[in-house]
């Protein structure tokens, strides 16, 4: 005798509920025998067509994952199947549809607080921060205690300029998840960017949880070595020198971030010979040969080095480079910013000064100019960038000699061939940051988004008009248009997020006001 309907239906309730029980437990050679036997007597059952969606999804076949939903929501739409379809739409690169899950799910259950949070990331991530905004509030509403939504939120904030709240939400996030080390950073960079140094630096230590490898991946653990920490112990001052110790021991200091990070904080290194012997510092190909011509030919004390010593022996303790400001107790008003702490060499310079000399009308004004910035992956890289369509207004002033510092990782950067005719581009023949200053070196100004060649101009003491990007970096300063970084620096900043007309229409202005056409006539 067969079983009944309903004792069949409780077979497969009960297999269900063991395979959804064994997907959360990672068995997932199991789960799949457990669905096919269930999908064997009953191919419409949803639970068990769900579970070998999230299998395939799982597994890495995203387009297998997304027939299985589709499938199970024809038979019975319900919200978590939404909830896993925008998942597998996102993972496949389709954010309209991973939107319109999201969507076609809370008209199901307008009160899933997954649902307007995961619609949230996705606007957010789209660049719709005032839709992210809304679903981010409609999530705290729904669950107020949730630490990542009033992170998020926080951040939101940032980007549109209100740092107030950002900072009330990063708090927050805070203390409801005192271990969310994402919220910790943002509120790091909040601090910092409104000049309160001092309570920042502490929670900038945890900035390794937004880093990166090499490969994509985020880092799992902070940049450390097996060493002391050295957390900036008091070095003589000039009251004490006569009875202090000289400085003894060695620091190993340890590159993080970008190229730009690294020309900005190096300035600590010879600060460091204060406290230490001797100063290494693990430093990025494209910066060493400029740092030993800088650096270590006035310092003998620094040292560059192009790898972790395997024999950490001889180093006594070690130190991340943006540490530094804490370790020194950086202020806004104590930033040690005594220029040029970079300079080109004297021979390269020379042979670039020979070439711009032979230009017609020498006595131009030579503009250094860089529109893009690198790291195409980087997140922020279209926030911060200019397409050179979009810079080229600007080359249209023709009393200037327009040089291009523009390096690119993409070739959409490039120059076309009507932004191209206006420049003069050695870029080419440049193969590092010697070369670069070397060039820069015969510039009178130089004109950069927020990328490491307004760092290197701005370290070499030439004066540097910078292309701010809405709520930019912490570095710049909230509400700032100069720089206690960089004396020489001079900030514009747009008025309107993605809007770089009216700075490019207030370059121009300055351009005019600083050298007039009438001036440089032959």
């Amino acid at each position: 005798m067969s079983d009944s309907p309903s004792s069949q239906a409780a077979d497969h309730s009960s297999l269900h509920d063991e395979a959804v029980q064994a997907y959360q437990a990672g068995h997932h050679d199991l789960v799949q025998a457990l669905a096919d036997r269930i999908l064997a007597e009953d191919a419409d059952h949803v639970g068990a067509i769900h579970l070998r969606g999230l299998l395939a999804f799982a597994s890495g076949h995203a387009q297998d994952a997304l027939r299985w939903l589709e499938r199970a929501i024809q038979i019975r739409p319900e919200p978590i199947l939404y909830n896993t379809l925008y998942a597998i739409r996102l993972k496949l690169g389709d954010f309209t549809g991973a939107v319109q899950s999201i969507r076609q799910g809370l008209a199901l259950q307008p009160d899933f607080v997954a649902f307007h949070y995961n619609l949230a990331l996705t606007l957010q991530h789209l660049g719709n921060l005032e839709g992210a905004a809304v679903s981010y509030r409609r999530t705290l509403e729904l669950e107020p205690g949730h630490s990542a939504a009033h992170n998020n939120l926080g951040r939101v904030y940032a980007d549109l300029g209100a740092l107030e709240e950002a900072e009330q939400h990063y708090r927050r996030a805070i203390e409801l998840a005192p271990a969310n080390l994402v919220a910790r950073n943002n509120l790091a960079m909040a601090l910092l960017a409104t000049g309160r140094y001092e309570e920042a630096w502490p929670y900038f230590e945890d900035r390794w949880f937004g880093f990166k490898l090499a490969d994509g991946t985020p880092m799992r653990v902070p940049l450390e070595v097996p060493l002391p920490r050295w957390m900036g112990e008091s070095a003589p001052n000039g009251h004490d020198a006569q009875t202090a110790r000289a400085p003894d021991g060695r620091l190993l200091v340890l590159h993080e971030q970008g190229l730009g990070d690294s020309l900005q904080f190096v300035r600590y290194l010879p600060l460091a010979l204060k406290h230490f012997r001797q100063v290494g510092y693990l430093c990025p190909p494209p910066l060493h040969r400029l740092y030993a011509q800088s650096l270590c030919s006035r310092w003998p004390g620094l040292v560059l080095l192009d790898a972790v010593p395997t024999d950490l022996s001889s180093w006594d303790q070690y130190i991340p480079l943006m540490s530094m400001p804490w370790a020194f107790a950086t202020r806004v008003a104590t930033v040690p910013a005594a220029l040029p702490y970079l300079h080109a060499d004297g021979g390269l310079a020379g042979v670039w000064r020979g070439r711009l000399d032979a230009l017609p009308d020498p006595r131009l004004p030579r503009v250094g100019v860089v529109w893009a910035g690198g790291h195409s992956g980087f997140h922020l890289d279209a926030l911060r960038s200019l397409a050179a369509a979009q810079f080229a207004p600007l080359l249209a002033l023709t009393h200037v000699h327009w040089i291009s510092l523009q390096k690119a990782d993409d070739p959409a950067k490039l120059p076309d061939a009507a932004t191209r005719a206006r420049l003069i581009d050695w870029t080419d023949e440049i193969s590092d940051f010697a070369d670069t200053a070397a060039l820069i070196d015969n510039l009178d100004l130089v004109i950069s988004v927020d990328t490491s060649v307004a760092h290197l101009a701005a370290a070499m003491g030439k004066p540097v008009w910078l292309l701010n990007r809405f709520a930019g970096c912490w570095r710049w300063l909230y509400g700032r248009d100069d720089s206690p970084w960089y004396p020489g620096l001079r900030v514009f900043t747009q008025t309107r997020r993605g809007d770089w007309s009216d700075v490019l229409a207030r370059v121009a202005a300055a351009l005019t006001q600083t050298f007039p056409a009438h001036d440089n006539a032959s």
